[in-house]
């Protein structure tokens, strides 16, 4: 088993909340981390019909099998668990629940009805690049493959893999978090989505594209995002002036989802795909947001594009610090990489060498305008 990043996290705060929370999308490797975590603790799915059917009918007998606590696996199934679990932990300090959920809408609106400051609320993610180390693959398979963790533990095909993921998924997220009539719809919605990675979103024109109102489509995103498949990338834009784009850009929260909902079958499409560089900086986002979760922040980065074309792929803000990322999937060393931190360090009177430029090649190295650091060395940049 791959060690989960996560897992010291989860351990230091299970000794300070009984309550623990833990979401992120299908398959991430929930269900694994939390049983190699606390071993000795008994394990409850409630995805299993008869378990659920229980559970609803009879929370007191149900949650009474369990006088030291459990593990509770997809809990947004049973939302109606969360008030007895309350009064559990409140009645007794020494029980300790561990809650998984796949759904972070439905599950932490009932957390914070309910169990806010009683529970720690964590997300996990696939693997990142440096739970995968060492690293002996191309960008270019990486973004192809993915990082869900059966890619890896079980060595199945991203071809047979995500296309049962995203049946999956629709079949039991999109149909519990939303009443959509038409999946097939949906599924071209989804599509059209990864067809704008790295894109500032237009609802207007998306909407139009896949044949329903932009209503609809702010609903069937706000779906995406809850269940773990898509995020929308804020843009920056407190200083400077008002002649910025506002929108947020869409990305996904696996290349591996996008590449098969854009039809790509293997891995040398990527190559010569019209989204290659959108997907390098998708995977390159993914695992600033990664590190952050696994160290139990509930960071974002952001992004600044203004109208006449300059922007900065990535802002990592934390605090009082903005530091600038310039993202591109070239292997070979460009000082025209460096002209929009050039830019951006003339409207924040930042020196330069504070800025970095994240590329597709194996060499980092430090330069007068910046810092050249290569896709593998992603932990020389702090956040």
């Amino acid at each position: 088993m791959i060690e989960r990043t996560l897992a010291t996290k989860i351990t230091s705060l299970s000794q300070k909340f009984q309550v623990i929370t833990i979401t992120g999308p299908r398959q991430s490797g929930k269900t694994t981390l939390v049983k190699a975590t606390f071993p000795s603790m008994p394990y409850v799915s409630l995805e299993e019909p008869d378990i659920r059917q229980i559970a609803l009918t009879d929370p007191r007998g149900f949650l009474s099998n369990y006088p030291d606590g459990a593990i509770l696996d997809e809990v947004q199934n049973t939302p109606e668990l969360f008030s007895y679990i309350q009064r559990i932990v409140d009645e007794n300090r020494q029980i300790q629940f561990i809650l998984t959920g796949s759904s972070n809408f439905l599950l932490l609106e009932k957390i914070s009805q309910t169990l806010a400051g009683r529970t720690a609320v964590l997300h996990l993610l696939p693997f990142s690049l440096q739970e995968l180390e060492p690293l002996t693959v191309t960008y270019e398979d990486l973004i192809f493959k993915g990082q869900y963790p059966r890619i890896y533990d079980r060595k199945i095909s991203p071809t047979d893999f995500y296309p049962s993921y995203i049946q999956t998924y629709v079949d039991k997220d999109v149909r519990l978090l939303k009443n959509i009539g038409d999946i097939n719809a949906f599924i071209q919605f989804t599509q059209l989505c990864a067809g704008r990675i790295g894109q500032p979103l237009n609802y207007a024109s998306l909407a139009n594209d896949a044949g329903i109102s932009p209503n609809t489509a702010k609903s069937w995103l706000s779906v995406l995002e809850s269940s773990y498949i898509l995020y929308r990338l804020q843009p920056y834009y407190q200083n400077f002036n008002k002649r910025l784009v506002k929108s947020p850009k869409l990305y996904f929260y696996d290349t591996g989802v996008a590449c098969s909902l854009l039809g790509i079958r293997e891995q040398e499409q990527v190559n010569l795909h019209y989204l290659k560089g959108s997907l390098f900086e998708n995977l390159i986002i993914n695992e600033f947001i990664k590190r952050n979760y696994n160290h139990g922040e509930n960071l974002h980065p952001y992004y600044w594009q203004n109208n006449h074309g300059k922007e900065i792929d990535c802002l990592l803000v934390k605090g009082n610090r903005v530091t600038p990322i310039e993202i591109k999937s070239g292997k070979t060393i460009s000082t025209s990489y460096f002209d929009n931190l050039k830019y951006w360090s003339s409207l924040t009177a930042l020196p330069e060498s504070e800025g970095y430029v994240v590329y597709g090649g194996e060499q980092s190295m430090q330069t007068s305008a910046g810092a050249l650091i290569s896709w593998q060395d992603l932990e020389h940049i702090p956040y």
